[in-house]
């Protein structure tokens, strides 16, 4: 839960985010996404969205939200529907395994879930609809029931439109939990853009901080000079082993798709599927230095309009 001081603190230095919290309460009551778009890009990025002529990397992202609507990403951003279509690309021994499925979180079948587990909702964003279970004679029940019945809630059509998730089947899930070498399970997120990976960014720490470190690198595993959103780690992560693997199983589960985020694991070498992300941080996020947010809009090859 977002405490009060620290969003009071943010307010103070963005006063337009209070226009976020306005449009996302009141957007049932604006019916265009592309008015609602606009709003939210200018409150976000203090400037005009250009949906025209887009140029840079998050009036791109917000035009595919727009114009590059196939039925496919539905079924892509539902992470339970999911593990189907990415077993027949590149085998189940890459999709970590489903224990459960409840509609309520109140139907969870404790008894039947191992010491320790991860609970998921399908339509989830952001790490709000995620619990990590490390030891389940610890855990809060009641807590967690009111967390995952309020992560059920979660519509990130109605709060950003990206319009696949309108029509995912909110649903809890539970999967095995998994561990790397660092006693966490790092997230390598790739850049991918029709098929090829470009660059990606490595978050470490998410268990731990308040603020998950985001660590910038090309393809070649190189570190790229700027940040996005979150703080730089100044302990460099390390090359994982199976890089190599990683960006194969990457650009084979892009094929086709003029950009998207792959999140993937790697733990002793065997890389696991994470999710599909179409709409990195909203297409609102703006990078450090901005010139940035131009060089890898120039990644992005729009396709038509649908």
């Amino acid at each position: 839960m977002i405490k009060p001081r620290k969003i009071l603190n943010k307010l103070n230095k963005n006063p337009l985010l209070f226009g976020v919290f306005l449009l996302r309460e009141f957007s049932s009551l604006i019916k265009n996404d592309k008015t609602y778009l606009r709003w939210y890009y200018y409150f976000n990025m203090h400037r005009s969205l250009n949906l025209k002529t887009p140029t840079t990397y998050n009036e791109k992202i917000n035009w595919l939200k727009l114009y590059d609507r196939k039925p496919l990403y539905t079924t892509l951003v539902d992470k339970l529907k999911v593990k189907d279509y990415v077993t027949k690309l590149i085998g189940s021994e890459h999709v970590i395994p489903t224990l459960g499925v409840w509609k309520r979180a109140e139907d969870i079948d404790w008894d039947k879930l191992p010491n320790r587990f991860v609970l998921k909702t399908t339509q989830g964003g952001g790490n709000i609809g995620v619990m990590i279970c490390r030891d389940k004679s610890k855990i809060d029940k009641e807590k967690a029931i009111t967390k995952m019945n309020a992560a059920l809630k979660q519509n990130l059509y109605s709060s950003s439109r990206e319009w696949p998730y309108k029509n995912v089947e909110p649903l809890i899930f539970a999967e095995e939990y998994m561990e790397d070498e660092h006693g966490e399970l790092r997230d390598y997120k790739f850049f991918c853009f029709n098929g090829k990976c470009k660059m990606l960014f490595v978050a470490t720490e998410r268990q731990t901080r308040e603020e998950p470190f985001f660590n910038f690198f090309d393809e070649h595993y190189n570190p790229l000079p700027f940040k996005q959103g979150h703080p730089v780690n100044p302990i460099l992560p390390e090359k994982p082993e199976g890089f190599e693997e990683l960006i194969r199983i990457a650009e084979e589960l892009s094929k086709g798709l003029p950009h998207v985020r792959m999140d993937l694991y790697i733990i002793k070498g065997k890389v696991y599927f994470g999710e599909y992300t179409f709409y990195h941080f909203g297409g609102v996020v703006p990078f450090e230095p901005s010139s940035w947010d131009l060089t890898l809009g120039n990644l992005i090859k729009l396709p038509h309009k649908i």
